[in-house]
């Protein structure tokens, strides 16, 4: 059963989506939300799958309501201005109805949930636009988990995958270390073995070796430097 919740500031536009919704029997709205506030809230606690978003509302609009969640669901936008739409799909919105739109169209937006096995390919493909990514989407269970690169200690290659080890928890990836290593602003973030990633705000301590170095991270976790990126290391030490 997917949860929904809907955020419209106008109730007109709430029932129309609930009216909808009647097609769809493992849909379930668990919410409503009539501004950018309550809709923040509400996400954080009930934690849906999808929700239907406006996107000119009171208080924080939709884009800004996205950008203060710790997860992030799937987003279909909702709304009655089209200027948005290219903006809508750099969030990576499953959908944008642009009211009044019909039940149809409604039905061709609901067809872009992804399912459940099919999820993980949702989240590789979000990647908030910036120079260097800001912010990734992990799958934790049903859920895409914001990972901020800012909060990363270090990144260690498991296999094809790679652990995230953060100020939050460690997550899995899907990406390869490799990947991820494109993603990283170099000023933060340096690879210093083929298999780790450090950034250096979270260095606690940097221990010389007969051959190499101990980089020791603010968890007092140690990640050893290979001898083929000391040099890296060597450039950073006055």
């Amino acid at each position: 059963m997917k949860k929904l919740i809907i955020i419209d500031d106008e109730s007109a536009g709430r029932k129309l989506i609930r009216e909808y919704l009647q097609d769809y029997e493992d849909c379930e709205v668990i919410g409503e939300a009539t501004n950018g506030e309550e809709a923040v809230e509400l996400i954080q606690k009930l934690k849906p799958d999808l929700i239907f978003l406006d996107i000119q509302m009171p208080i924080f609009n939709g884009f800004e309501v996205l950008m203060q969640l710790d997860e992030i669901p799937q987003v279909i936008f909702s709304t009655a201005y089209d200027q948005y739409a290219l903006k809508a799909f750099d969030v990576h919105a499953l959908d944008y109805l642009l009211k009044p739109y019909t039940r149809t169209r409604f039905a061709k937006a609901m067809e872009k949930v992804p399912k459940p096995e099919n999820l993980q390919n949702f989240a590789e493909s979000l990647v908030l636009p910036t120079a260097y990514t800001e912010k990734f989407f992990i799958q934790k269970h049903q859920k895409l988990i914001t990972v901020a690169s800012k909060d990363i200690i270090y990144i260690s290659a498991e296999g094809d995958y790679a652990n995230l080890t953060t100020t939050k928890g460690k997550f899995l990836s899907n990406y390869g270390i490799g990947h991820i290593e494109t993603k990283l602003n170099p000023q933060n973030f340096m690879r210093i073995h083929r298999s780790t990633i450090i950034n250096f705000d979270f260095i606690k301590e940097i221990q010389k070796q007969i051959s190499s170095y101990d980089v020791i991270m603010s968890n007092d976790d140690v990640c050893r430097v290979s001898r083929g990126y000391m040099d890296k290391i060597k450039e950073r030490i006055v």
